[in-house]
């Protein structure tokens, strides 16, 4: 009879530990991430909240030389955001790469609209990174451009990659951002 019990509490134990790293497992297998550049706070205000709704790391993309006012000075032809978007080849350099990128599943893109597209950042990061079976989902701030160019530059640039719609996320309430989460 004890011989009966400390068996079956060994299987219980080894059935619990099983179940554990498979529960373990689960959770990475479905690990999302935050990723976002803003150059002005609005597209962070965005990305905070979407990282809470979704219970997903937040990571900022972060330019190796922060952009000054002058730097985003769109009128200006001369102006390093004019001159970086003007071409296509463009990378500016970041700062704080991922060591973890392999544990996410889903990530989700943050960006302000630059010229009716992502800032030539977003590709910086994007290539700095196998994304390959992921899944990226953009989200985009604005004054006044619609995002669906920049989610179709992005397929277009990256056609491997799999690809969600995107959303614009101008003055966004938790509420909305659930509610298009829920969507997707």
């Amino acid at each position: 009879m004890k011989r009966t019990i400390i068996i079956m509490a060994a299987l219980m134990a080894i059935s619990l530990g099983v179940c554990a790293q498979n529960k373990t497992k689960d959770m990475k297998q479905t690990k999302t991430l935050v990723a976002y550049f803003s150059a002005s706070g609005t597209t962070k205000g965005v990305a905070t909240m979407l990282a809470e709704v979704t219970g997903a790391d937040l990571h900022e993309i972060k330019p190796e030389k922060p952009y000054t006012e002058a730097d985003l000075d769109w009128r200006n032809n001369q102006s390093r955001s004019s001159i970086e978007m003007k071409d296509k080849k463009s990378r500016p350099a970041i700062t704080g790469k991922l060591k973890n990128m392999d544990n996410y599943t889903t990530i989700y893109i943050g960006y302000p609209i630059w010229w009716y597209t992502a800032p030539t950042i977003i590709n910086t990061f994007i290539e700095a990174y196998n994304l390959k079976g992921k899944t990226l989902i953009p989200f985009a701030t604005s004054g006044s451009s619609p995002i669906k160019k920049s989610c179709d530059d992005l397929k277009a640039t990256y056609p491997d990659l799999t690809w969600k719609e995107g959303k614009l996320l101008n003055r966004a309430t938790k509420q909305d951002i659930e509610a298009w989460v829920k969507g997707l």
